[in-house]
């Protein structure tokens, strides 16, 4: 009995691999801190860019975290649990995914020496979560509130999300967010509700990102379907169609036997009526525009162009719905209901010429609740970093608006949880104490970085930053332009609350997961089995 104990007892298939204790939990953390690494030189205004290079050639550039994690081909589960970070955060408050991954990353290379100093992952899990809690409380503390009104506040927040993406145009981009959300946001009862979704982002490459203009309507990416039809309608009655203006075909094969040219000309004429009648109805309404989901006939566009009505066709359904939204029009499903209650109204419809493309805008809506921001820019990538820029900043400026509490960035917000922290620490005592310093280590990790990419000196740039915190200097940060510690306040670095504990929550949650895992097994495909059924031979491997 003895023998049979100390032999190992293998459980697991053939060509397994497996890897336990420290080790996993090394290579867990290396993986984690490469990760981190390979977005930390974003962060900040003067933050570098990042090329991605997919398998097609087709190039991608950007220092927005979740995009370049998004568009990197990452293999390794540990890695693809920290791409899930950045896209959380992206997801939750379209801001902070660089900081949410550097902090992740950060707090587990500290882990790492906590491990080494043999301290137990679950005493280190602990610390780590008791932390996570106390900065959110001191945050809620710091926090200032901010009123839907206050454009300029607002204002503040989306040129500070859109730091080191359309630089040069920040102001008139931030604007123009601003702007747009504040149209979009709808009171209810005592919450104000803000979808995003309502703006709708077209972009068109050509002129430069000055040229980017928020339009009071819709624009959709369509030309009207025929060269007869008029090209501008001024107060325009729109009809909203879900339905085919064509011939049906039948759901089975059908053969229809036409015998002589009467039969042949009786059956187009009738094709023919039977499209003039849907016009006819259109017109009936009173409709003046058509905005169809799915296509027109060529007979029906000759008629709709004869009645003077404007087309446009194959038109997607979340352009529809934001079509819907801004002009008070019902999306109809069959044209022999449509009734001048269904139409929607706006100032002008218009085709435009935009960098050598047709476009239709609809614009001079009523109290619109559905907006779009054309964005313009030099070159394809501009363009694509615009739409990143103005995306995050909708995000910031919508997500203040709902929590309305905002803090100061510059690495001020950060110093300071991470001073009070250390405070706290010493109450706590005990192993747990070390934990959360280290936490309190990991938050100074984003002034530090950002006073690596404005190129100066990182360890005094810490030093200076935690005698000003603890003289008192709440918003003491680092002005990245002049390279030296100012007051964020009167910087105007301001960013949303919900931005900075969203970061914090996402980034202890995955490191404390990662931290969980002791063993990675790493499975082998099976083998099929070589035995013909019935041949009375065992598969191949396996003893008799």
């Amino acid at each position: 009995m003895a023998e049979v104990q100390q032999q190992p007892v293998i459980f697991l298939a053939e060509g397994t691999k497996r890897t336990r204790g420290r080790d996993a939990q090394r290579l867990n953390i290396l993986v984690a801190q490469a990760v981190a690494n390979a977005v930390k030189s974003t962060l900040g205004p003067r933050g570098m860019d990042k090329m991605i290079v997919d398998e097609l050639g087709d190039i991608t550039i950007s220092n927005d975290g979740a995009t370049i994690l998004d568009e990197m081909s990452i293999e390794h589960p540990v890695g693809k649990m920290m791409v899930e970070v950045a896209k959380a955060q992206d997801d939750e408050v379209g801001d902070g995914t660089t900081t949410a991954v550097v902090l992740a990353g950060t707090m587990l290379k500290h882990a790492e020496n906590l491990l080494d100093e043999e301290i137990h992952p679950s005493i280190i899990i602990k610390g780590y979560r008791e932390a996570a809690e106390k900065a959110k409380e001191i945050a809620e503390e710091i926090a200032e509130k901010v009123d839907i009104n206050d454009k300029k506040t607002l204002m503040e927040i989306a040129m500070t999300s859109m730091t080191g993406k359309a630089a040069e145009a920040a102001k008139h981009l931030a604007e123009i967010v601003v702007d747009a959300i504040q149209a979009v946001a709808e009171k209810n009862e005592d919450k104000i509700r803000v979808d995003i979704d309502n703006v709708k982002i077209e972009k068109k490459q050509g002129g430069s990102l000055h040229d980017t203009a928020l339009i009071q309507g819709i624009v959709i990416d369509k030309e009207v379907v025929h060269p007869q039809m008029p090209k501008r309608i001024e107060n325009a009655k729109i009809a909203l169609i879900d339905a085919a203006l064509e011939m049906k075909e039948p759901e089975t094969d059908a053969r229809i036997e036409i015998t002589s040219p009467d039969q042949l000309q009786a059956f187009i004429d009738q094709e023919e009526k039977m499209l003039k009648d849907m016009v006819d109805k259109i017109k009936e309404s009173g409709a003046n525009v058509v905005i169809c989901q799915k296509g027109i006939d060529d007979i029906a566009q000759h008629f709709l162009a004869k009645a003077g009505i404007l087309a446009v066709r194959r038109v997607k359904q979340s352009d529809m719905e934001a079509i819907s939204r801004a002009t008070g029009a019902k999306i109809v499903s069959r044209i022999n209901d449509l009734s001048s209650d269904d139409l929607g109204k706006a100032k002008l419809v218009e085709e435009r010429k935009v960098a050598g493309d047709e476009m239709v805008f609809i614009e001079g809506c009523e109290n619109p609740k559905s907006l779009s921001i054309l964005i313009r820019g030099g070159s394809e990538h501009v363009v694509d970093e615009a739409e990143r820029a103005v995306h995050d900043a909708l995000m910031a400026v919508a997500t203040t608006i709902k929590d309305g509490r905002v803090v100061y960035g510059g690495g001020s917000f950060e110093t300071e949880i991470a001073n009070r922290l250390r405070d706290y620490a010493k109450q706590v005592g005990g192993r747990e104490q070390l934990a959360i310093e280290a936490f309190a280590e990991t938050l100074e990790e984003i002034p530090r970085t950002l006073a690596e990419t404005a190129g100066m000196n990182p360890l005094d740039t810490i030093v200076a930053l935690r005698s000003k915190h603890n003289a008192g200097e709440v918003y003491a940060g680092i002005d990245v332009y002049e390279g030296k510690i100012t007051d964020m306040k009167k910087a105007k670095v301001v960013e949303p609350l919900s931005v900075k504990t969203h970061a914090i929550s996402s980034a202890t949650e995955v490191a404390q997961m990662i931290l969980r895992i002791d063993d990675i097994i790493a499975g082998s495909a099976k083998k099929e089995s070589t035995s013909q059924p019935g041949s009375g031979m065992p598969p191949q491997g396996m003893e008799m």
